[in-house]
């Protein structure tokens, strides 16, 4: 019988990347546990050095200080895959009024020549500030890294091949976004909220512990949890196409980002949401099929594209 648990567990990557076998062992059945009874885990011990999370922070800030026209000339567009998309756009599943915040999204870049560089849609960068393309292209490696080794630890539980989750998301559409809460405004809806409650499309989102709190999860007896750690750790969670694949073996949890309690500051985060390749089929894994008839399979592309329009991005 799974553990009563109350608290996100935290776990340490190089227990599983570094480890011996029982060390492995360990960290396997630690996130399937912590993933089925929270949809979250807390990671430590990464390898993604504390001074590029505190680097791409300070920019993310220089960023979204500069004045709306000049954030604006690098505008994502209407299905806001790249680029600046500004506040009061996004909004939950469902909700009736758009979340209190702005960002910027960064995707995955191929080289000139690559067959694969017009699968995506091209990167936008700002002219300033400086150093902010390369810090944030090592970011999204780093983060994609950790990711693929956290999607190979969960292969054992799920009874498929160590590699299967890095044959769908490798060239995956994944996205590192740069987010920004502002203060909340004097003339705000009395139902807006940083971001109301919701689950995230992807496979697993990668979260860079953010610069202030808000961040809840509703736990399983329909509670909600804060979810808070170290700036240098991660917080990750699984999303929709995890649990489609996995027919809710390893459910979606919803979270929220609420508005703040104390003072009325900036917050500001850096998900990475860890997409499959534009054609990779999201369909239910033989051993999770279960007693519950699972989804009908669906290309990961077409199933992006439909979450994309309920939250107002397409």
């Amino acid at each position: 019988m799974t553990r009563k648990l109350n608290r996100v567990p935290e776990l340490s990557l190089n227990s599983f990347v570094l480890g011996d076998g029982a060390a492995r062992r360990a960290f396997i059945a630690d996130l399937m546990e912590g993933f089925q009874h929270f949809g979250f885990i807390i990671l430590k011990d990464h390898g993604i050095k504390p001074e590029l999370l505190a680097r791409a922070y300070q920019l993310s800030k220089e960023f979204f200080a500069r004045p709306l026209e000049r954030k604006m000339a690098c505008f994502a567009g209407p299905d806001g895959q790249r680029g600046y998309t500004p506040f009061g756009r996004e909004h939950a599943k469902d909700a009736k009024v758009a979340d209190l915040k702005e960002f910027w999204h960064v995707g995955r870049e191929f080289a000139f020549a690559s067959p694969l560089a017009d699968i995506y849609p091209a990167n936008k960068w700002p002219a300033e500030p400086a150093r902010f393309r390369e810090t944030f292209l090592h970011l999204y490696a780093a983060l994609e890294d950790a990711g693929f080794a956290m999607l190979e630890a969960l292969a054992p539980s799920l009874g498929v091949e160590n590699d299967y989750f890095q044959k769908m998301a490798t060239n995956g559409n994944s996205i590192l976004r740069l987010l920004h809460y502002p203060p909340v405004p004097a003339d705000a809806d009395p139902l807006a909220v940083r971001a109301a409650a919701h689950e995230d499309i992807n496979l697993i989102t990668i979260l860079v512990a953010a610069d202030g709190a808000g961040l809840e999860l509703l736990d399983r007896d329909g509670e909600w949890m804060p979810v808070e750690t170290a700036p240098e750790n991660l917080i990750v969670d699984a999303g929709d196409m995890l649990a489609r694949i996995t027919n809710d073996v390893i459910p979606a949890t919803t979270h929220r980002v609420v508005n703040p309690k104390g003072a009325n500051v900036s917050r500001y985060s850096m998900p990475f949401f860890m997409h499959p390749h534009r054609d990779a089929m999201l369909e239910c894994i033989p051993g999770c099929a279960g007693s519950r008839p699972a989804r009908a399979p669906i290309r990961a592309d077409d199933f992006l594209k439909q979450r994309l329009e309920e939250i107002g991005l397409a």
